[in-house]
């Protein structure tokens, strides 16, 4: 009878995994579908999952519209830039934080989560006109600035933990072998804590390459990619805006994929040893 429960409960188990990953994966096969349908195939009472016959055009129009690019490459630049100034700023405070008193942790934790509360959108109109002043309007530079002010406290919250997980034992046995404190962190800290950073800088970079708002308020010429898909929603360019949407999941995709090998659980295991 106990075997019963056991297979009834992997059975639920599996068909929540599949459950899950349908969810997940059939809006980006919609998307990608509908960037290689014909209008006749989609606007229709009754559209098929299939893909019957597909076509070009839809990506030949946005590759030769001369609006990729340019976007493509600010997304990047601004996603990168921010990704990794943020880990330069963050990882060491958040180090020394996790290294202090639990009150200490605890009311930085809480001064974090007090910065998420406020709303983008009402951020967003005071930085554009303090960067029209230091003319770091419609500049990488000024979004850069501008998604630090979100992804700071994101990532310190990470990285605070990531760091307070690593037992001080550790660096205590350094210590006794000869080392020094910066020693210690480089040879015992931050390789142990390079997880938790990969998936800081991952969620960093997701979160930038995906923003929307300050790009809005901050971009006016050359715009980011997210920002292009917005405007061929607003134009009604269905079959334009599926092709741009799944050139900017693309980068999301493979970047996800080569930072799997850091997305381990247990990557502390055997570390300390009684």
């Amino acid at each position: 009878m106990s075997r019963n429960p056991r297979k009834l409960g992997k059975i639920f188990l599996v068909i929540g995994i599949v459950l899950v990953c349908f969810c997940m994966i059939a809006p980006l096969y919609l998307l990608v579908k509908v960037s290689f349908s014909t209008p006749w195939e989609v606007n229709t009472a009754h559209p098929t999952l299939l893909l019957h016959q597909p076509t070009l055009k839809h990506w030949k129009q946005v590759l030769s519209s001369g609006n990729l690019f340019g976007p493509f490459w600010k997304s990047l630049v601004v996603a990168t830039c921010t990704m990794v100034l943020a880990t330069v700023l963050v990882a060491p405070a958040s180090y020394v934080i996790s290294r202090t008193s639990r009150k200490i942790r605890a009311t930085y934790i809480l001064v974090l989560f007090f910065t998420k509360m406020f709303p983008v959108v009402g951020i967003a109109l005071p930085i554009s006109v303090v960067f029209l002043k230091w003319n770091l309007l419609d500049t990488n530079t000024g979004l850069v600035l501008a998604h630090l002010i979100g992804q700071v406290p994101f990532m310190a919250w990470i990285l605070v933990s990531t760091f307070g997980s690593i037992p001080r034992d550790l660096e205590e046995a350094a210590f006794i072998d000869g080392c020094t404190k910066m020693m210690a962190l480089r040879k015992v800290v931050i390789p142990l804590a390079v997880q938790g950073i990969a998936v800081a800088g991952l969620y960093v970079w997701l979160n930038s390459w995906n923003e929307f708002t300050y790009a809005l308020y901050l971009s006016l010429t050359t715009k980011t990619l997210p920002l292009e898909v917005y405007y061929y929603v607003q134009r009604g360019g269905t079959f334009q805006m599926a092709a741009y949407a799944t050139i900017l999941a693309i980068p999301v995709i493979i970047i996800t994929f080569v930072m799997q090998k850091y997305l381990r659980s247990d990557y502390l295991s055997g570390a300390v040893k009684g």
